[in-house]
C-alpha cells in the first residue's frame, strides 16, 4: 500500500482517540515516521486518509 505523508501545517481541527496496537506494529510506524523525520502520529493519519480515500 503507498501512501502520501500529509504536512503538518495548516491543521484543521482535531479531535484525540486512544488506540492500541501490536508492539510491533507501533515500533514498524516508528520506524517510518523517524525515516521520514516527522511524528508518529502523522504516520497513522497519513495512512489512515490513504485507505480512506481508496475505498471512494
Amino acid at each position: 500500500m503507498n501512501f502520501e505523508l500529509k504536512t503538518t501545517k495548516n491543521k484543521e481541527p482535531t479531535v484525540y482517540k486512544t488506540i492500541y496496537l501490536k508492539c510491533s506494529l507501533a515500533e514498524r510506524v516508528e520506524k517510518i515516521a523517524a525515516e521520514n523525520k516527522t511524528s508518529f502520529n502523522n504516520v497513522v493519519v497519513s495512512m489512515i486518509e490513504s485507505c480512506l480515500k481508496e475505498e471512494t
